[in-house]
């Protein structure tokens, strides 16, 4: 992907990498720069409580190798860029590499030719997951033979009803169900009818996990199943990147290149999908009040640069021109960045200082890009909802700040105070960094869903 990344420059910047990899290329770890990862933003129980710190060592044997030869069919809602997608292949990859026989279904796929659902299915081509129509007897024969059936998000609930049919009561007792969701249109009976039937529920947060416990009693009469709340981990692939010095700082120089920015300014990226829901309107309303803050403190610092990474270049829908014509109404072009969606995010990470998350409402449901961030050294920015206060440390390796309107002036002095303050930044980065290693990484998650996967294997075995 990286090759796909160079070759997308313009000429003069293409050349300006391609002699910075070139000078690099004595050292060993450079190729580390053609890793492919899976990321993005941006891999959680009322029932049965799995540990969150729970610790392995990478030295161990897979504790996924009990899932060899398993045949694990996974419904998507969609095959995006968004997170509930890409942590479903990601998880198909792991089961891969230790012998399961994955099949892949996409319930809502575009009518028209795409570019993302083509190269998506192609990586899951290129690992060994087959992809299969969403509709027909093939789906329905899949399903049945199936020795799981992973169901993603809860509006994949639709494909139920409507392909299984008749079927239906026959495959519900070996889904596992994965919910991401934490906003409130999300709770339909049509979607999630079936929800207390399945083997059980898998969430990412415990935060999240309480909130769909007592929404679907409250608003819809229902019980959920035996929830599990399984914390997700970065992938060894960032963690590799993330750990080499070279390859970041070859990122580094090449991002802040490519946004026209020098070495020592400080930059503040958020990280998300463009949308009213991820707070970046917000966030800008308060980078434009530190930078007012900076000059009426007549404060002496380097510049100051926000970076919204998760745009969408060619549609550019209503809310992303919206914060476009705030940049330029409070004349702040020249400071804030836009940069299309992507899933290489390896390099936007190694290029920043501070990453904010700003999601609104009830927050993120855990928010991979957050632990991605702690990985690469970065102090957090955060809402005080949702996941983010199961992974971030107030004062220890970020600052919380209130969600709406009340969250601007905090976020905005929270800017300052670490533009202000360059050891803070490092402390923060540093023990965000040792808290990934301890409970944030591929293994330790590989461990949390396999405890979940045994149950769910038993009970659907016993039915």
């Amino acid at each position: 992907m990286v090759k796909h990344w160079i070759s997308s420059m313009p000429p003069n910047k293409r050349r300006g990498l391609i002699m910075i990899v070139l000078a690099l290329l004595s050292l060993s770890m450079i190729a580390l720069l053609f890793t492919e990862t899976i990321t993005y933003s941006s891999l959680y129980n009322n029932n049965v409580t799995i540990d969150p710190q729970i610790k392995t060592t990478s030295s161990q044997s897979n504790p996924l190798e009990f899932m060899k030869s398993k045949l694990v069919l996974m419904v998507s809602h969609e095959l995006s860029l968004s997170g509930g997608p890409l942590l479903l292949m990601e998880l198909a990859f792991l089961l891969r590499a230790v012998g399961s026989d994955v099949v892949w279904i996409t319930n809502q796929k575009p009518a028209q030719h795409d570019d993302v659902v083509l190269a998506l299915e192609n990586k899951m081509f290129d690992k060994g997951v087959q992809v299969l129509p969403a509709k027909g007897e093939k789906a329905v024969d899949m399903a049945l033979k199936a020795d799981l059936v992973i169901l993603n998000t809860a509006v994949a609930g639709k494909w139920l009803d409507a392909v299984l049919k008749e079927n239906v009561m026959v495959v519900l007792p070996k889904i596992l169900w994965w919910i991401h969701e934490m906003r409130g249109h999300y709770f339909k009976v049509e979607y999630v009818k079936h929800l207390p039937f399945v083997a059980g529920a898998m969430i990412d947060s415990h935060v999240t996990a309480e909130y769909w416990k007592n929404r679907t009693r409250e608003r819809l009469g229902i019980k959920m199943p035996e929830t599990y709340v399984v914390h997700l981990g970065n992938s060894k692939e960032l963690m590799q990147i993330a750990e080499n010095s070279v390859v970041k700082r070859a990122h580094r120089e090449h991002v802040r290149q490519s946004l026209g920015v020098r070495n020592d300014d400080i930059l503040f990226a958020i990280i998300n999908s463009v949308s009213r829901g991820k707070g970046q309107d917000l966030f800008l309303h308060s980078f434009h009040e530190s930078l007012q803050l900076i000059q009426e403190k007549k404060l002496q610092m380097p510049s100051l640069h926000a970076v919204v990474v998760g745009s969408d270049m060619n549609a550019l829908p209503k809310f992303e021109m919206e914060l476009r014509k705030f940049v330029m109404e409070k004349k702040i072009q020249d400071r804030v960045h836009f940069v299309n969606k992507t899933l290489e995010v390896a390099p936007y990470l190694a290029s920043m200082d501070v990453l904010v998350q700003n999601s609104q409402a009830r927050g993120e449901c855990f928010g991979r890009i957050t632990i991605e961030a702690m990985a690469f050294c970065l102090p957090v920015l955060g809402t005080a909802a949702g996941g983010t206060m199961e992974i971030v440390v107030n004062q220890t390796t970020g600052l919380l700040h209130p969600v709406g309107k009340e969250g601007v002036t905090p976020l905005a002095n929270n800017i300052v105070n670490l533009a202000t303050h360059a050891e803070k930044r490092l402390s923060m980065g540093k023990k965000g960094y040792e808290r990934v290693k301890e409970m944030f990484l591929e293994h330790h998650m590989a461990h949390r869903i396999a405890l979940v996967l045994k149950e769910v294997l038993q009970k659907g075995s016993h039915n």
